[in-house]
């Protein structure tokens, strides 16, 4: 016997063989249709009895293997039914001539035959017949089931007419020697009268009695045969057919103990027998009646009205540690034949099916490992895939899932083995796929961003590597790519330097022909491989949110207080809504975005490949609101350290926005990454509100940017700074230009000044404008530009200049005339520590130790648009630094003797203090030209 059945169970000892084969030219569809029908009727309930008979019935059936029948009942061919298409009268004689020919092949074991006509209609048709049924087609044959019913029916009365025929043989000299087709030789010439040839046949005998009526439904006579089949058999150390018979025991006993059978197939057993299904609950009833039941006592019908004898059927039939333990027996016995292979081996897969049904796994994959062991002869490619794909059915059974994973992918590989013409990638793939789970590997990289990683991580790469090369190899790309894909996210942490390059390369292929996407692929068999975004590639660290620049920042104008207070609480506390609010702290933002305007959110990324990474367009992936995101392109230095990325996009509504995470393209695979996936992923927040747009302000002056920077007390930035140099008392124009740089209209402009960081005493308006003149020009259209008119006019004092003294009296010039309340009545020595600021110019008049500085703030608050409708402005502010030199000083003062009562005169020393000729003008008195550093009175 060469080909094993590896889905035989113990069960199939009791099963009536039947083959079921098409002659001449069937279609494939059309005969399994038929066989599926016939099929079905799989137990038949015998008439004037209470035994069940089952089928088993083969598409395909060794003849070779036929040859054991003798041995075990249940692997001869006894029912034969045919197949066959016939459309005239004329193919009728060659298509019966077939139906003899195909009987001749299992002719030594048939019971009965059948022959199934499809098409053939008329006087041939119509005439009775047993062995043939004619049907005008595949759809007209609604009998077909009691045809077979009755066919099952005449193979029982040709196994109960052996049956009584074997049992009853009372003449012990007659016995025929029962042999295996590998035993002939060995017993020519043996002495046939001697006690032990004599004992040998009546031992075999025995055990093929108990194998026919366990095949007739009558287990409790096989039981008994079977017993005494192993005592005699045992005395003349016939030990493959010891092993035979202590199989049939254990079969016979596995029948009684599990009726709904152990070979996990859909539908369970009917009860075998009537008594047998209300005595199941009483099998193990401690201290029930022991007895052991007489062979004499056996009936034609198997049924003894002695009730004794139900109750010894417990002592006959073996207790579930036995049956293993007998099991072993009888594979030790099979092991001591070199041709008895496939019987151990398939002996070996009945006793797993029965320790998976007793939940012993550990004594189950002992059996197991033998069976991996049991040579067999030289098995095709075919075979091979077979054997490996049962043993790993068999561990996933008994709960070894990753040996189950270890056969299945050995199945997997002789799938594509070299020696095969036509290498079969596309069961390799599918077989390699149903490994996955016995490696702790899915399909789906949600679950390896949680948690620590299961499994052995160099075994998981391998098998994804393997994925990738018949994926390759069955020309899908796709495939190719979302494996390749999966390892490198899923394995990142476990690839050293080189591998990480070589998979990328290998990526960088097969994208340049089938870019990655986000899109399910749904494999042929309905399997579905969900799309792999690349989360690591950069990893990202943390999402912020960024405000919009300080100039582009909306506010809210100040409502009325009743519109205000309508929302909040009326309490100071509520612990209610303190909770309700730390809930959403994280999610929570307090700035606004703009419709229209350039929106930023920051990410801080790092790169853990070895080589520099080239992301390509980078952008946000967003809900809420449309938004246009404007896609980044950016390279990471290799191991680049945590890196700021910004990337930035257009809400083109408004509303409230959510930033869900962002988009990439690495190695030619397109990525959605979700923030809800990117468990470590620090941010402050992801929702924020878009309000309706609104204009976009920029001034430009007429004034030179300042190189000093104002810093207002208030926090608010300032765009532009903007610096001139005056004399005291000098006023001068600022033209600012006002451009409307946006896309709404400009409706709305409030002008403030502030004057910060002085201490000097201003006399008049420093700042002035006529805002009217600005006004009229409104609203702004977009693009169009108008002009604001500030006068600067500064009028400071200069009195008690210490350094400006100092200067006058090292000129030579007296200031001691001057009248003792006068706050000039001092002389002032030069001191070495008041030095100018600038030494290069200390010889200049009035060098900068002389100045004065003014600075002031002038706030813009426009606004237009539809956010001006929802009550939002923004603000502008421009930075004004003013210094301020002296121009004219009165060093002196005296007067003289009055000439009339009406008036006096004030004599008054001028100096000018510029670099420029002055002219000074008095009332009633002539102009005073005063060159540039000149004293007159």
């Amino acid at each position: 016997m060469s080909v094993p059945d590896y889905m035989q169970c113990a069960e199939d000892h009791q099963t009536l063989l039947v083959v079921v084969q098409p002659v001449g030219i069937v279609p494939e569809e059309s005969f399994f249709r038929i066989y599926k029908r016939i099929s079905a009727v799989s137990q038949v309930n015998v008439r004037d009895s209470q035994r069940v008979l089952y089928i088993r019935y083969r598409h395909h059936y060794p003849p070779e293997n036929n040859e054991w029948g003798d041995f075990q009942t249940h692997r001869k061919v006894v029912g034969l039914i045919t197949i066959t298409e016939c459309s005239s009268a004329k193919e009728w004689p060659q298509t019966f001539e077939k139906f003899h020919l195909q009987k001749e092949m299992y002719g030594s074991t048939l019971y009965d035959s059948r022959l199934f006509v499809f098409g053939l209609q008329g006087e041939i048709a119509e005439q009775p017949r047993t062995d043939v049924a004619f049907y005008p087609s595949y759809d007209e044959c609604e009998n077909v089931e009691k045809r077979i019913e009755d066919f099952i029916e005449s193979l029982f009365i040709v196994l109960e007419s052996k049956r009584l025929d074997r049992a009853t043989d009372k003449s012990g000299d007659k016995i025929p020697l029962l042999c295996v087709p590998f035993e002939k030789k060995d017993f020519v010439g043996l002495d046939t009268d001697s006690r032990h040839y004599k004992k040998r046949c009546q031992g075999r005998m025995r055990k093929h009695v108990g194998d026919l009526c366990l095949q007739a439904g009558m287990l409790q006579d096989s039981l008994v045969h079977y017993h005494m089949a192993v005592e005699l058999l045992r005395s003349v150390n016939d030990f493959l057919w010891l092993g035979a018979a202590l199989e049939g025991l254990c079969s016979a006993s596995v029948i009684y103990h599990y009726p709904g059978g152990t070979g996990g197939r859909v539908g369970s057993r009917r009860a075998q027998g009537g008594s047998l299904s209300a005595e199941a609950g009483n099998r193990h009833r401690p201290g029930a009646q022991e007895v052991l039941i007489d062979p004499g006592a056996l009936t034609s019908n198997g049924i003894n009205a002695d009730t004794s004898a139900e109750i010894g059927r417990a002592k006959n039939c073996l207790s579930p540690e036995d049956i293993i333990e007998k099991y072993k027996e009888a594979i030790s016995y099979y092991g001591k034949y070199k041709n008895a292979g496939v019987i151990e081996l398939e002996a070996c897969v009945k006793a797993v099916r029965v320790l998976a049904m007793q939940k012993r796994s550990m004594e189950a994959s002992e059996f197991l490992q033998n069976a991996v062991y049991i040579n067999l002869r030289q098995l095709s490619e075919e075979e091979k895939i077979q054997r490996y794909s049962i043993l790993s059915e068999l561990y996933e059974r008994i709960g070894f899932h990753r040996k189950s994973a270890f056969f299945k992918r050995i199945a997997a590989m002789q799938c594509a083995a070299p020696s095969i013409p036509e290498p079969g990638w596309r069961a390799c793939y599918k077989l390699l796929l149903e490994t996955l789970p016995g490696y702790s590997l899915s399909l789906d990289p949600q679950d390896f961003s949680k948690g620590t990683h299961r499994g052995w991580a160099a075994v998981q790469m391998r098998l994804l590597h393997e994925l990738v090369y018949a994926s390759r190899r069955m020309g899908n790309p796709a495939l190719c790519v979302r494996h390749l894909s999966f390892l490198l996210q899923t394995m990142l942490d476990f690839l050293s330097d080189q591998e990480k390059k070589d998979v990328t390369q290998s990526l960088e292929s097969y994208t340049a022909k089938c870019p990655g996407t986000m899109e399910v692929i749904t494999l042929p068999d309905g399997l579905k491989l969900p799309p792999v975004p690349f989360t690591k590639l950069p990893i990202v660290k943390s999402v912020k949110l960024l405000n919009l620049p300080a100039s582009l920042r909306p506010h809210k104008m100040k409502s009325l207080l009743g519109q205000n207070v309508s929302t909040k609480s009326p309490f100071i506390y509520s612990p209610i809504i303190a909770h309700s609010r730390g809930e959403e702290r994280n999610k929570k933002i307090d700035f606004q975005w703009v419709q229209g305007d350039v929106c930023e959110v920051q990410l801080m990324v790092y790169n853990p490949m070895p080589f520099e990474l080239r992301v390509e367009n980078m952008g946000l992936l967003t809900t809420g609101v449309e938004f246009e995101s404007l896609p980044a392109a950016l390279s990471l230095p290799a191991e680049s350290g945590l890196y700021p990325v910004t990337l930035v996009g257009v809400p083109q509504t408004t509303g409230q926005i959510t930033v869900n995470g962002y988009h990439t393209s690495v190695f030619g695979v397109f990525s959605d990454c979700l923030l809800d996936n990117l468990p470590g992923v620090k941010t402050n927040g992801c929702n924020v509100e878009v309000i309706p747009a609104l204009p976009r302000l920029q001034i430009s002056t007429s004034l030179p940017r300042s190189a000093h920077t104002l810093q207002p007390s208030s926090g608010d930035e300032i765009s532009t700074n903007v610096s001139v140099q005056l004399y005291n008392g000098e006023t001068q124009q600022l033209i600012i230009k006002l451009e409307n740089i946006g896309t709404e209209p400009l409706e709305k402009l409030e002008v403030t000044a502030k004057t910060v960081n002085t201490k000097e005493k201003l006399y008049g308006d420093f700042l002035s404008w006529n805002l009217e003149d600005t006004l009229c020009q409104f609203p702004l259209k977009p693009g169009k530009i108008a002009t604001f008119i500030v006068n600067i006019k500064v009028k400071l004092d200069f009195s008690c200049q210490e350094n400006l003294l100092q200067d006058l009296s090292d000129d030579g010039i007296s200031v001691s005339g001057l009248p003792l309340s006068s706050p000039f009545r001092q002389v002032v020595k030069p001191r070495v520590e008041t030095k100018p600021l600038n030494p290069q110019e200390s010889s200049k008049v009035g060098d900068f130790s002389h100045v004065k500085t003014l600075e002031a703030i002038l706030n813009f608050k426009y606004s237009g648009g539809p956010g001006h409708a929802e009550g939002y402005y923004r603000s502008l502010a421009l930075g004004l630094h003013v210094e301020v030199e002296p121009s004219v000083f009165f060093t002196r003062i005296s007067t003289l003797p009055a000439t009339s009562t009406r008036q006096c005169h004030l004599l008054l020393d001028v100096f000018n203090s510029t670099e420029h000729e002055l002219t000074i003008s008095a009332r009633n008195n002539e102009d005073l030209i005063l060159h540039a550093g000149e004293c007159q009175r």
